[in-house]
């Protein structure tokens, strides 16, 4: 149990992502935020888990520091 708690300490993505979500990105190795700028929305969703809604929310928290998705 030890691992996951700090890998929610080392985590910036949203709070309020799915619990699907949550897995699917933790499963492909995200955990920063800064990993999205790097990778097109189109290959995030493709991650089983991944919906419009949490799709928003990373969207919202990379706007809200100042990064985006790779174009």
């Amino acid at each position: 149990m030890a691992d996951i708690n700090e890998s929610k300490l080392d985590s910036d993505l949203p709070a309020k992502l799915s619990k699907p979500a949550q897995r699917a990105l933790t499963a492909a190795g995200y955990s920063r935020l800064e990993q999205f700028t790097t990778l097109r929305e189109a290959e995030v969703l493709k991650l089983h888990g991944m919906g419009p809604k949490a799709m928003d929310q990373i969207r919202q928290a990379l706007a809200a520091k100042g990064l985006s998705f790779a174009e």
